[in-house]
């Protein structure tokens, strides 16, 4: 994602060769360099990286990822800060010094962070910017985990820990002897305010700073309480200025609170924030910390990452996989946030980022739905239905606040990426048996969003928030697709999405009762077949009066396209996969057209961009050919041979990219890892099984990973997942059975898996090409659903 910010620009359209149908090479299984094996004898929490992916920056992404010090899906995460506060890069793994450790509500660093704050740790003269407090640090003198993070900052001889809670936090600072120990607190430019009082030892305050997505009235308060008295109190302004004042207010200002301290003696804060009062923030301090003290805390966190990976447990030989498994899954708990907070009177409450209000209920927010409707949302309906049903309820109330479902929410409605996807997981949740919200609400939301693009908020600069609802969707209802020459960009995209978000309403309609709504979004969720083009057999803009653009490459990326081309789009189509192999020949040919996304060279035209983006560059050079798996739209495909009858293939492709592509380094993702998609796709796959279609229950099988897993289901069912014989070099499928029943198809329902029990596969080296390969073995296609049923 995030190359939206550079989506207006154009340049001249590069010419490409001719896209090169070949046949797949040969498969060869082996296993992977340099893969440890160790016996399983660590807590699955301390095997995640959390600096997994954070070797990225803006021209290659490996993750775009931070150390995320956080307890699942909590309202504020800590991290690192090693870069500027205003830049979205705040924590490079290549980066030498450390600032501050900050308060971050960062969901992505093309999204950038809200209502941060940072604490840092000096001693000697006194520095308070940014870049003059640095101190420098090394990796070998770091430890991150998701519970804790601790730091030795070498200008100062400071070690630094920081511990979580939901909405608060607790610092630990060790000194050296020291006339001149400081804590800096530094609530960054855009709007902050800090007071400081000696007598109880606290700061207090708030910050105010985003990149939009908030009201007028958007504040973010906090309280921060030390366990020793201040020798000295100052609060400092942007430039740097300190004096001795004890409150400030201004566009950037902070506090400075100084100590006399011994040799290895420690000084303890602890921390809270509220979005909708002081008053709240002390709440949240006393409810979630009170009397505890660091290690408490730090322990708390640690037992509430392991209960939920304690539900996912894995056993196999190779310690990376586990790493990369657990390392995944923690970034898949973190996103998105929970926005809600507990008042006096124990009841659920939210500050409303979209009209300034305080209302009763759940809000989660930093999501960005284009990317997590894949993946990330059917984990949650398959595994934490109840937690799903409270992102539900705050979608119910998203919409009455502003009178619009969410796409990509930031805290509030932000103006980014495309398409109608919150239709995907709504259904896809109510049809996989979440309940306990309001479905007629939202399918309300999801018929609006199909009616009309009138009415739409806008933001600060009276501009349209682009991104909630579906832009030309007049066009589309009437001619069954977005034009390419209606002043539209990324045209045919939104067309195959909206024709998606169709499918989904037209199943949650036709559960609801209301048929003829369901036959109405049915017949739209066909309108991918309006832009196939069958002379280049690919996806393809078209123009209002129904002939297609020109000039037109596959290899083009934007465009017509959402960070990608013609070659990734065009298999967007997961609700009907047995009509687009239909489309491109029938199931040989679509084997065919799969087969040379890997073996067709990494060509590519970057002229809408006018510069090579990340996520061309993490195609073209990790040597699969067209395959892109470092963003969203492409990374269903791998599965797509379950439907043409060679699921073989699947296996292979499917392991290929577990090994390749992930890692559990600081260079460990194969770009954006996205709120948790990018992982997604690696726990599902790992699994044995990922969701293609939404809202029909049911998972494609791939090649499941591990030797055993156990998944404790909701209700506290156990299905246990056996793969014998299985190992780097035997990634295919012989044979699967569930409960002692052979099981020949390649797709399993949510309902089978959420009853527990044993699914077995046998592996072996070569491929059973008759296993799950007969045309009525196929998953669900809208072009063939009695099969898929």
């Amino acid at each position: 994602m995030r190359n939206r910010v550079i989506a207006n620009l154009r340049g001249t359209v590069a010419a490409v060769a001719s896209l090169a149908l070949v046949a797949p090479a040969p498969i060869l299984a082996q296993a992977a360099p340099g893969a440890q094996v160790q016996p399983q004898d660590q807590p699955s929490v301390d095997l995640v990286n959390p600096l997994m992916g954070t070797d990225s920056d803006y021209t290659l992404s490996y993750g775009n990822t931070y150390p995320a010090v956080a307890v699942p899906w909590g309202m504020n995460f800590w991290t690192p800060v090693t870069g500027k506060t205003n830049s979205g890069w705040g924590y490079t793994y290549d980066a030498n010094k450390i600032n501050g450790i900050k308060q971050t509500h960062q969901p992505s660093p093309w999204m950038n962070d809200y209502a941060a704050f940072s604490l840092m740790a000096t001693t000697g003269a006194l520095k308070v910017k940014e870049d003059e407090r640095a101190s420098w640090y090394s990796h070998k003198a770091e430890d991150s985990r998701p519970y804790s993070y601790k730091v030795y900052l070498a200008d100062y001889d400071v070690t630094a820990e920081v511990a979580p809670t939901n909405r608060a936090a607790q610092f630990r600072f060790t000194f050296p002897q020291s006339n001149d120990a400081h804590i800096i607190l530094d609530g960054y430019a855009g709007g902050s305010m800090v007071s400081i009082d000696k007598a109880k030892r606290r700061i207090t305050g708030y910050v105010r700073n985003n990149h939009g997505g908030v009201p007028d009235n958007f504040h973010n308060y906090f309280v921060a309480e030390f366990d020793h008295d201040f020798t000295v109190s100052q609060t400092w302004d942007g430039k740097g200025q300190v004096t001795a004042t004890s409150t400030r207010e201004g566009d950037h200002v902070g506090a400075v609170v100084s100590f006399k301290t011994r040799k290895g003696e420690q000084v303890g804060v602890k921390v809270a924030s509220s979005f909708i009062s002081l008053e709240q923030a002390e709440r949240n301090l006393r409810g979630e910390i009170g009397g505890d003290g660091f290690e408490q805390t730090k322990t708390k966190a640690k037992a509430i990452w392991q209960r939920e990976f304690d539900r996912v447990q894995v056993t196999d030989p190779n310690l990376d996989n586990r790493r990369i498994f657990y390392s995944a899954l923690y970034r898949m708990l973190q996103f998105p946030r929970m926005f809600h907070e507990v008042d006096a009177k124990g009841q659920t409450v939210h500050y409303s980022p979209y009209d300034g209000k305080v209302h009763p209920g759940f809000l989660y927010t930093d999501n960005g739905f284009w990317d997590t409707w894949r993946a990330v949302f059917p984990f949650f309906a398959l595994m934490y239905p109840e937690r799903d049903s409270e992102i539900m309820q705050g979608l119910v109330n998203t919409y009455k606040e502003s009178g619009w479902l969410p796409e990509w929410a930031s805290p509030g409605h932000r103006d980014v990426m495309i398409g109608s996807n919150s239709a995907n997981l709504i259904a896809d949740a109510y049809l996989n048996g979440v309940r306990g919200f309001d479905v007629e609400t939202l399918y309300e939301a999801m018929v609006k969003n199909a009616t009309t693009s009138q009415g739409r908020p806008v933001d600060r600069k009276g501009k349209v928030v682009g991104a909630v609802g579906r832009e030309g969707v007049e066009y589309y209802n009437r001619l069954g697709y977005v034009p390419y020459d209606v002043g539209i960009n990324e045209n045919a995209a939104r067309t195959l999405e909206y024709a998606t978000a169709d499918f989904s309403i037209s199943r949650l309609a036709a559960a609801l009762g209301k048929t003829e709504d369901a036959k109405l979004y049915a017949t739209r969720a066909q309108n991918y077949r309006k832009l196939y083009d069958t002379q280049s057999g690919w996806m393809r803009g078209r123009k209002k009066d129904g002939s297609w653009s020109t000039p037109f490459s596959p290899y083009k990326w934007g465009d017509a396209f959402t960070e990608g081309n013609a070659l990734h789009y065009s298999w967007s189509v997961m609700q009907d996969v047995q009509g687009l192999a239909d489309l491109m020949g029938g199931r040989e040919a679509f084997v065919k057209r799969l087969d040379s996304i890997f073996t067709t060279p990494p060509i590519f035209d970057d002229s809408y961009y006018g510069q090579t983006i990340h996520e061309i560059r993490e195609m073209q050079i990790v040597d699969m050919g067209q395959y892109a798996h470092g963003n969203q739209p492409i990374q269903h495909m791998t599965y797509l041979y379950d439907w043409a009858g060679a699921p073989w293939k699947t296996q292979y492709h499917v392991r290929d990219v577990m090994k390749k592509l992930y890692s559990p380094a600081p260079d460990g993702y194969p770009g954006d890892e996205d709120n948790g998609q990018t992982s997604a796709w690696y726990v599902f796959s790992a699994l044995g099984f990922y969701p293609v279609t939404p809202a029909v229950g049911q998972y494609a099988i791939g090649s499941p990973l591990f030797q055993t897993v156990k998944l404790t289901m909701p209700g506290g069912k156990t299905l246990t997942i056996e793969a014998a014989n299985n190992g780097p070099g035997n990634v295919y499928i012989q044979s699967a059975s569930f409960n002692g029943t052979p099981h020949d198809k390649p797709w399993l329902t949510r309902a089978a898996l959420q009853q527990g029990g044993t699914l077995r596969f046998v592996m072996g080296p070569t491929p059973n090409t008759a296993w799950g390969a007969a045309k009525a073995d196929a998953p669900f296609s809208m072009s063939a659903p009695v099969a898929g049923r």
